[in-house]
């Protein structure tokens, strides 16, 4: 878990990152970090203007050090989302930035039927592998949007581009949990987001 100060710390990285990268075509200049941002973990990076989706993109493993993984998904949230147009550094007053950090996906060892039973709503992420299709939802997407769990599911194996119900035909369901750190308003303070987790 990173503290409150390490969650402000990954925030602004993230949005220094952009706004250096967006400016100059380079990386904001080395800082330092406390030790936690050269563990490999997963993260996740959105962006989100006048409270719509402007990009969102990250590292769903622990391949990269929290740092790097964290600068990646930052560029590439600004400017490699397919869903979007490259943002310009005009629109990152009307932007808000959060990062998430990820525990390492773990395979859901249950019989497929029981999989709405064990995932709890503002708790668990889900990815959707079968084959070469694979899909994600971060744990805020289900409260967000006011999905139940098989709604959560539905949407996860979606977005990997299988049928909606695949959780029940043969799809490998995963689950994570994030920790949630995201500028009240752009520039603003900076705040952990908690979920209550419940089940619907």
């Amino acid at each position: 878990m990173l503290s409150a100060s390490e969650g402000e710390q990954a925030v602004r990285l993230a949005r220094n990152t952009i706004e250096s990268f967006l400016k100059d075509g380079e990386l904001s200049e080395a800082i330092d970090l406390p030790e936690v941002f050269g563990e490999l973990r997963g993260v996740f990076v959105t962006l989100t203007k006048n409270g719509d989706l402007r990009g969102c993109i990250g590292h769903p493993y622990a391949d990269s050090t929290l740092e790097d993984a964290i600068v990646d998904s930052a560029i590439s949230a600004a400017t490699r989302d397919p869903r979007f147009p490259m943002v310009d550094i005009s629109e990152m007053s009307d932007i808000t930035v959060e990062v998430t950090v990820l525990t390492q996906p773990e395979l859901i060892d249950v019989i497929p039927e029981k999989l709405p039973e064990v995932i709890e709503i503002g708790r668990h992420g889900l990815i959707a592998k079968m084959g070469m299709y694979e899909g994600l939802l971060l744990p805020q997407v289900a409260p967000e949007n006011d999905f139940d769990a098989i709604d959560l599911l539905n949407h996860t194996c979606s977005k990997a581009g299988l049928p909606h119900d695949a959780w029940l035909t043969g799809a490998q369901m995963y689950w994570f949990e994030g920790q949630i750190f995201k500028e009240v308003e752009p520039r603003g303070d900076i705040e952990e987001e908690k979920f209550n987790s419940c089940c619907k």
